[in-house]
């Protein structure tokens, strides 16, 4: 197997292979290039954003600095929004659902490493993929850790960390992030 096929596998894989290296740049340099455009060129900024992640459409609208390793790991549905410093550690698949508003200073990661400091000097690693569902909102400073996923209508309040998967239809808040609060059917008619 490659290291990008162990990578996608979920797998311990080597993170200076000259081939992940490779693209890893490739996508950096194409984020800075997006991130030159000026704000109120939004066609060109959509048609580049689009070009970066791996699935996106005329909606999408990332508020510049956007940050990825890959972005071709990266899914976003129909109207997606993403205020200013959004950065997504897309080792992993990051999937997010239709109808999203991501806050300013959000992070993703997918990206695993060990606790044990020589395993972790070894520059090795492993990811796990991201989920987020439909109408959902990631307040400001937001972080989600490796492996979550995340139901539909959920509403995560600003400064939290998500270090576990949230269900549908809840306020989360804290750190770590847990339920605060139920939201039936009704209330959201």
């Amino acid at each position: 197997m490659t290291e990008y096929e162990k990578q996608q596998a979920g797998m311990v894989y080597n993170t200076p292979d000259a081939d992940l290296v490779k693209e890893l740049y490739a996508c950096h340099d194409r984020c800075w290039e997006y991130n030159q455009i000026r704000p109120t060129h939004h066609a060109e900024r959509n048609k580049m954003i689009r070009q970066i992640l791996g699935k996106a459409d005329e909606d999408t609208f990332i508020n510049q600095p956007f940050h990825c390793d890959f972005g071709k790991h990266i899914r976003v549905g129909k109207r997606f929004f993403a205020n200013f410093n959004f950065t997504v550690l897309d080792e992993a698949k990051v999937t997010i659902g239709d109808n999203c508003f991501i806050g300013p200073n959000v992070s993703i990661y997918t990206a695993c490493h060990s606790t044990d400091p020589t395993e972790r000097n070894s520059r090795q690693e492993w990811a796990k993929p991201v989920t987020i569902g439909n109408n959902c909102w990631l307040g400001g400073s937001v972080t989600i850790l490796p492996g979550v996923t995340i139901g539909d209508n959920v509403t995560i309040g600003a400064g939290s960390v998500v270090v576990k998967d949230i269900p549908s239809n809840c306020i989360a808040a804290g750190n770590p992030a847990k339920v605060i609060k139920r939201i039936d059917a009704g209330e959201m008619e």
